[in-house]
């Protein structure tokens, strides 16, 4: 019967309406369109008025069936997605400081290595030999020195030679010192502890400061780098909660913001975050991609599904709620101010109590006003 209804007073509506339109300006469109949906709006009101008389004259009636929900009161969280790299602080590439063959490769890739550890070693024999023939001429040169210097205690000699067998000594030991640098830079060593991810060059192959020798790494702690952009510089603090996610090896993480930027990045008007991670089981890999979600808003109150917000002509958002007296279950539209929604639920500030119950299943088919049979499942 409802139906019925509704579709006579809809077609004769429209019949009316299409005698009445007629070319017009912009503006005139528009304020006919605004009558019409007053006229829509006030046929429905007595469409309503109607079928709630019906239903308490005619016992035969069969009432609409819904559900009901009531409402949830709790802590509403929103969060910015967006997504970030994974960084290491200690993830370098070695490279010797001077050139030459390797001679000897001591670890092998995948190796744990202590701070010092000895990695690979170039050949040295040429320096090595520049050092034993610049050791002895350095001791004749002390014997030298040492015999001028008594010498020159008794006043015997001249000041002369006295200063340059001074000079001699003190220039053979400088370049001893040099070579033994040299050689020491001739040995790759392990700046910290970590594991050897990948040596590139073999033995017998020459290199130089251009070519990296061994990819070294500790994973121990590791950082997640995000650009965001400024529109969110006034919510995204140090100490932000976030949600770290590594969709690649199904991980989460709570964790919060180390570190925010302090320079906007012209190109793409962002700023840096860092996040820093512990990662003592070494499944978090530089490179990886993290998906990150930063609480920009908390509040505790009502919360409700979002599918269950209508909108009317107004702009208004709203939700049907359930009136019961003398037993008969009547449909109450609710105007509510969603503050927030997120992942399919909407925090509600204003139009709802923690006593009201929502109408769910069949929230789309009914009417304010209109007497519902609730369905208990």
């Amino acid at each position: 019967m409802k139906k019925i209804i509704a579709l006579f007073l809809t077609i004769t509506l429209l019949i009316s309406c299409n005698k009445e339109v007629k070319k017009s300006s912009l503006e005139e469109l528009y304020n006919q369109k605004t009558t019409l949906i007053y006229k829509i709006d006030s046929l429905n009101n007595e469409l309503n008025i109607i079928e709630k008389q019906i239903s308490k004259l005619d016992p035969t009636k069969k009432l609409q069936i819904i559900t009901t929900l009531p409402v949830k009161n709790g802590t509403f969280k929103h969060y910015i997605e967006i997504q970030g790299v994974v960084k290491a602080d200690k993830n370098i590439e070695i490279r010797p400081e001077l050139g030459g063959t390797v001679k000897a490769i001591y670890v092998k890739e995948g190796q744990k290595v202590t701070s010092g550890q000895t990695l690979v070693q170039l050949e040295d024999a040429s320096i090595k030999n520049s050092i034993a023939e610049l050791n002895t001429q350095l001791t004749l040169a002390t014997t030298t020195f040492e015999r001028q210097e008594r010498l020159w205690n008794q006043k015997i000699g001249s000041e002369m030679q006295y200063l340059q067998a001074k000079a001699q000594k003190e220039s053979l030991e400088n370049n001893v010192a040099s070579l033994n640098t040299q050689a020491r830079k001739m040995k790759i060593i392990a700046p910290f502890s970590g594991i050897v991810d990948e040596i590139f060059p073999k033995k017998g192959e020459l290199t130089n400061p251009q070519i990296p020798i061994i990819r070294l790494l500790n994973l121990d702690k590791v950082y997640v780098e995000a650009d965001v952009t400024e529109t969110y510089l006034p919510v995204i603090k140090k100490g932000t909660e976030t949600i770290v996610n590594f969709p690649s090896i199904h991980k989460v993480m709570n964790a919060k913001i180390t570190q925010i930027g302090n320079y906007i990045n012209p190109d793409n008007r962002s700023f840096k975050t860092k996040i820093n991670l512990s990662n003592k089981d070494q499944s978090i890999k530089p490179n990886l991609l993290a998906d990150l979600k930063f609480l920009d808003f908390k509040a505790d109150g009502i919360i409700i599904p979002s599918t269950l917000v209508q909108q009317d002509q107004n702009g208004n958002n709203y939700v049907f709620t359930i009136q019961t007296k003398n037993g008969e279950h009547t449909i109450v539209k609710n105007i509510i101010t969603a503050a927030k929604e997120y992942n399919n639920e909407t925090y509600v500030s204003e139009g709802l109590a923690i006593n009201d119950t929502i109408v769910n299943k069949g929230s789309r088919q009914v009417q304010p006003g209109e007497i519902v049979k609730i369905n208990a499942n």
